[in-house]
């Protein structure tokens, strides 16, 4: 399995490439989930303490925290990682991408009950953008795309796409906005006059 997630990683990020392709080892998405991996495989034989001595081990490393009780499938791949927090019954499929900033939650403990489902079920093939968040006990079907910083609590159905609302420029008073400088002058329309 760990050639696999190496090819995996190779595989999805342009930034793999050449003489550059080693600096996947440093990756700490990869390290995650192989610490995962034991982990939870500790956790599954009911061995006390250490399961989530080894997730907190990796989360101070590499700034991703997976619960030890967490499935993750195949060909996971996490690019960057950094704030990544994947919940204890959260269920990840195979050849499932995730940026940095993903969480992976429940809805908080005054709905939560310690014996249910709390943590979303992920399919295959899905991407989560930069700081998606997913809450509660629902399904994102297969082949599934959240985009940046959409925020999932209902069940999405499979071949989806969830987008979060797109910026908008306002114009400030005394001045005005527009899409490319967001209320910014350049060093020629300062020289021009403009305010």
């Amino acid at each position: 399995m760990l050639f696999e997630d190496l090819r995996t990683a190779c595989r999805k990020d342009p930034a793999l490439h050449g003489v550059h392709v080693v600096d996947v080892l440093l990756y700490p998405g990869l390290w995650a989930i192989w610490s995962h991996r034991l982990a939870h495989r500790l956790y599954r034989l009911g061995v006390p303490l250490v399961p989530r001595l080894l997730s907190q081990l990796a989360r101070a490393l590499t700034g991703i925290e997976i619960h030890p009780g967490a499935v993750i499938g195949r060909r996971c791949f996490i690019d960057h990682g950094m704030g990544v927090v994947i919940g204890e019954t959260a269920v990840v499929g195979d050849d499932v991408m995730l940026y940095h900033r993903v969480t992976l939650g429940g809805t908080g403990w005054w709905t939560d009950t310690k014996t249910a489902k709390r943590h979303p079920t992920v399919g295959d093939r899905v991407v989560l953008g930069v700081g998606a968040t997913v809450l509660g006990p629902i399904h994102v079907g297969h082949d599934t795309i959240i985009g940046a910083h959409a925020l999932v609590l209902r069940d999405v159905p499979a071949r989806s796409r969830v987008h979060a609302a797109p910026a908008s420029a306002t114009a400030r008073p005394g001045g005005t906005a527009t899409p490319t400088h967001a209320g910014f002058l350049t060093p020629a329309e300062k020289k021009e006059g403009r305010t």
